[in-house]
């Protein structure tokens, strides 16, 4: 399905790459210290509202030490992948298994709590010699949305384009159908804020994707991204306050790793907000829950919509500092590398 009849500039295709990017890294970073904590938690440990980065505190169950503005994983596996497609031009299993692997094993990620549930059960079973298309058959969690961005960067208003390549990035870790239909559906909605689509449009490109996705990989048992993603469109659009959306989507929702809860909890958060990608981030930094993952997630789709413009020049500069990611070359090179359609 391709959808992208608009003709745009360079440098429209530029901002909206370094946007997607940009959205990832920020909703990884301010999302970092309150990760894993409940609502209450939050409220005990921070005070105030999260509105910047904050270093982890004291005592962090997964983030210890980590200073203010200091990406996670999320961040890290979204620029294997970017890798892979800029030396490779293209996305494939084999390449996502070994530099994947390779990164843990820089990250000593097998021996810390760095790396998701599915991702390092998949990657030991590669290292063990299983197969790359069997390691994955178990992977349902959201570790396949949060690094996704880069199939939709590539992919603008190509839709079934996006599934392909998200399936193939899937494979070695999350080769489930939740998996691949969870990291569809938000890879299709950056394709759609790359297209210039507006809310309705990235809405629509976040269904199809969970649609389609639930066709590929192996079958497992989830509650349903579509319906669960429907159900908190409801919520975002009930009308109430920031607060009780908070507590509303949490609750009913979820915020946690499972892939059926995280990915319609982003579509949520991006469509309160509005597309405004800071407010997305803040959202999901506060409300509790798997905090970073949510907000590096939420964060590409609204950064991807909204464009790199919509970010701070203090958050960019201070991502840089600490990270040293480099992303407006990244993003000067997808966009090298990116076919307008006209």
């Amino acid at each position: 399905m391709n959808t992208n009849n608009s003709i745009f500039t360079e440098e429209q295709i530029f901002k909206k790459a370094y946007g997607t990017l940009l959205g990832v890294a920020t909703g990884d970073a301010l999302g970092m210290p309150s990760s894993m904590m409940s609502p209450e938690a939050i409220k005990n440990t921070f005070k105030e509202k999260i509105t910047t980065f904050l270093p982890a505190p004291e005592g962090h169950i997964i983030h210890l030490d980590m200073k203010a503005g200091e990406i996670t994983d999320d961040t890290q596996q979204t620029m294997v992948l970017a890798d892979i497609y800029l030396e490779e031009g293209k996305f494939s299993k084999e390449s996502v298994a070994k530099r994947l692997l390779a990164w843990a094993k820089e990250m000593e990620g097998f021996t810390n709590t760095m790396l998701g549930p599915s991702s390092i059960r998949s990657l030991k079973r590669i290292e063990d010699g299983v197969p790359i298309d069997q390691a994955g058959t178990m992977g349902d969690t959201n570790g396949a949305a949060m690094r996704i961005s880069p199939a939709g960067i590539v992919n603008p208003g190509d839709y079934d384009a996006v599934l392909k390549d998200v399936h193939e990035v899937c494979i070695p870790t999350h080769n489930t159908n939740i998996a691949i239909a969870g990291a569809a559906s938000v890879a299709c909605a950056v394709s759609a804020g790359m297209a210039g689509k507006d809310i309705d449009g990235v809405i629509d490109a976040f269904f199809y994707g969970a649609e389609k996705g639930m066709t590929l990989g192996t079958q497992w048992y989830s509650a349903s991204i579509f319906h669960r993603a429907k159900w908190a469109l409801e919520i975002a659009r009930s009308g109430k306050n920031e607060k009780d959306f908070w507590s509303d989507l949490y609750n009913y929702i979820g915020a946690g790793v499972v892939m059926s809860e995280a990915t319609p909890t982003a579509l949520a958060l991006f469509v309160y907000y509005e597309g405004d990608p800071m407010k997305t981030i803040m959202g999901a930094a506060n409300m509790g829950g798997d905090c970073d993952t949510i907000g590096a997630i939420a964060g590409s789709i609204a950064g991807a919509y909204a464009g790199s413009d919509a970010f701070p020049q203090e958050i960019i500069d201070k991502l840089e500092e600490v990270n040293n990611l480099n992303l407006e070359k990244y993003a000067h090179d997808f966009t090298e590398k990116i076919t307008v359609v006209k």
